[in-house]
């Protein structure tokens, strides 16, 4: 009950990240979405209904996901996309894991700021932080 009304971002990996894009489709209080390594090709159907920021972060040796991504990104209204270096599909590599959370937290945390401010949202005393 305490956390009804907070807003709520996704993160999806792989396949799942095609269900957080669904899925954010079906909700308000939506602030974004962060795909890692994500297939956002399986849904396609409903990228144009999504209005919130979109994050995909894709491996630089990934390249069948980065085209993808980079499909999707055309698609998508508010998208951006990044690339971490030397990894592959799983960022299996030394410390990809650790970029893709550095990258997914400040955007999440930059995005959930804009839509606070935009829907007139006091910020909560103490951030609430999912590792």
């Amino acid at each position: 009950e305490r956390l009804k009304g907070l807003p709520i971002g996704y993160f999806g990996a792989s396949t799942g990240a095609a269900a957080a894009l669904m899925a954010a489709t079906k909700q308000d209080n939506i602030f974004g979405v962060v795909s890692r390594g994500g297939r956002p090709d399986l849904a396609l159907d409903h990228l144009e209904k999504l209005t919130i920021p979109v994050l995909l972060i894709v491996g630089e040796n990934d390249r069948d996901v980065i085209i993808l991504n980079e499909k999707a990104k055309k698609i998508l209204n508010d998208c951006e996309m990044s690339i971490v270096q030397d990894a592959t599909h799983l960022f299996e590599e030394p410390e990809a894991l650790e970029k893709v959370a550095a990258l997914a937290s400040f955007w999440l945390e930059d995005k959930v700021s804009d839509y606070e401010s935009k829907n007139d949202l006091a910020k909560p005393s103490k951030s609430i932080h999912v590792i």
